[in-house]
């Protein structure tokens, strides 16, 4: 069995079917449910998830993208300083990055003020944690590919050209 072109589809849907997917890739349902199984026990398949448009929801809801600068740790580099950082479930993401910042990650909460607390009481009191810069999401536009803010695709958006 193809498992790239099963992951694909499930990434692009997760809730296809198991028959759907046997007909896609030519394969049997229990092929299909055995290399699902398969990948979900090599955390290959890590979950699946629910795109929420958390916009047009009546939700308090805060999204915030925070730079983080650490020191690594001899003979273990930012792993420690990363394993302390991804306990915490306000934590949605986490990334290693390259540029002035050694992390990213993306936090889910009700307020900004729920926020701001957990990266001052959590986040930069964490040992190897030597700065933090907040951003906050105003507006979301687009996730995992899908266009969020659809309200104007009907509308020509053609700049106005004049002489």
């Amino acid at each position: 069995m193809e498992k790239r072109l099963l992951l694909s589809l499930l990434e692009t849907n997760a809730r296809y079917e198991v028959t759907d997917l046997a007909a896609a890739l030519n394969e049997t349902e229990e092929a299909v449910k055995s290399a699902m199984k398969e990948l979900e026990a090599e955390n290959i398949i890590a979950g699946y998830h629910t795109l929420i448009n958390w916009d047009k929801t009546n939700t308090d809801a805060v999204t915030a993208l925070i730079q983080i600068n650490a020191d690594p740790v001899r003979d273990f580099g930012y792993e420690l300083v990363a394993r302390k950082i991804q306990q915490y479930s306000e934590i949605d993401s986490l990334f290693l990055i390259s540029g002035s910042y050694e992390f990213l990650c993306i936090i889910k909460g009700r307020t900004m003020q729920e926020v701001a607390q957990f990266v001052n009481r959590k986040l930069a009191p964490i040992e190897g944690v030597t700065g933090t810069e907040t951003y906050f999401v105003l507006k979301q536009y687009k996730a995992s590919g899908i266009i969020l803010d659809d309200e104007d695709k009907d509308v020509d958006e053609r700049l106005l050209v004049s002489a």
